[in-house]
């Protein structure tokens, strides 16, 4: 079309300067209209990313899918699928109590490793785990890589689940490390300190139970103990959470299971909301009291209170 334009005016009986001025009206008009056409496109595409990254926002689970179909993702991750295969553990192998393990044949050794394998799961799956964690209690995801760390190292050498144990951290205290009840349990399981000091005699004293790692050790053989103790996990759980006299927990264990089956399905590669339409349960108070010191008054005190009670009598 220019080009017949151009011939056009060649072609006309227009002066030289008439032909010079028409074609850089042309050049300018196209010019124009190639500017207009770019800002046009822009405005567009900024209008889209706000749009996404509201999207984003309201919807955090959305940046894993976007960031899948990103081009520039690591050319060696595998597909969630491949994962899916290792399956979660079973509530009913969590445990096993000390002394148990029957070391007799390489065939039994060799399954005790394969079960413990896929107990623990691999890096992949605990990082997808650190992952989820972090965005539903909205913790930092350095802080809560190292909290998950140190609950898989203790799960790995007391055997028991990772897993448990974090969902139970989950639904204690939110994975606040500094967390106290008015009862007094403390750090990320809720420990009660005064009634399990004798768990901390190795670790630095009561006063470590405010330690990210030594609270998750002390917590995790409490747990482990319970479990052992009550025949299952939801016996266990209602030992924990200090119910075990009564005829239920308040839906403590419910809460920590339904914790235990979204980090099962993150570990196993699924795409887990990290909202819901409840929020995420508060910590738990109420606690065992087991064999818990009895206060004596010394003898300065009981002194007092006889003093007290004659100079009321002789007042009256």
């Amino acid at each position: 079309m220019f080009q017949r334009f151009i011939l056009a005016v060649q072609q006309s009986s227009f002066s030289s300067m008439d032909k010079r001025k028409a074609l850089s009206m042309v050049a300018r008009d196209t010019t124009s209209g190639l500017f207009t056409t770019l800002r046009n496109l822009l405005t567009l595409a900024g209008i889209i990313a706000m749009t996404l990254l509201v999207m984003m926002y309201v919807k955090p689970e959305l940046t894993d899918k976007f960031k899948g179909l990103s081009p520039y993702a690591e050319a060696g991750e595998e597909p969630a699928e491949a994962v899916a295969a290792v399956p979660a553990p079973n509530l009913a192998h969590l445990m096993q109590a000390p002394g148990q393990a029957n070391s007799d044949t390489n065939l039994q050794k060799a399954s005790m490793a394969e079960e413990e394998a896929k107990m623990l799961g691999n890096t992949r799956q605990q990082q997808w785990v650190t992952n989820w964690l972090a965005k539903r209690y909205r913790v930092a995801t350095d802080a809560t890589n190292m909290l998950v760390s140190a609950a898989y190292l203790t799960a790995k050498e007391i055997k028991i689940d990772p897993l448990l144990i974090l969902s139970v951290m989950a639904i204690e205290s939110g994975l606040n490390p500094f967390a106290e009840s008015p009862v007094g349990a403390q750090g990320l399981m809720q420990v009660m300190s005064k009634v399990h000091h004798d768990k901390f005699q190795d670790l630095g004293g009561v006063k470590a139970a405010l330690n990210p790692v030594a609270n998750i050790r002390v917590g995790a053989l409490i747990l482990k103990d319970y479990v052992t103790r009550g025949g299952s996990v939801e016996a266990g759980l209602k030992m924990y959470v200090g119910a075990a006299d009564s005829d239920n927990d308040s839906g403590y264990g419910a809460r920590v299971l339904n914790e235990y089956k979204r980090l099962k399905d993150v570990s196993a590669g699924k795409n887990v909301p990290t909202f819901f339409s409840a929020p995420a349960p508060a910590p738990v108070q109420a606690r065992p009291i087991e064999a818990a010191p009895t206060h004596k008054p010394e003898a300065t005190e009981a002194k007092l209170t006889v003093e007290t009670k004659k100079d009321q009598v002789a007042a009256l």
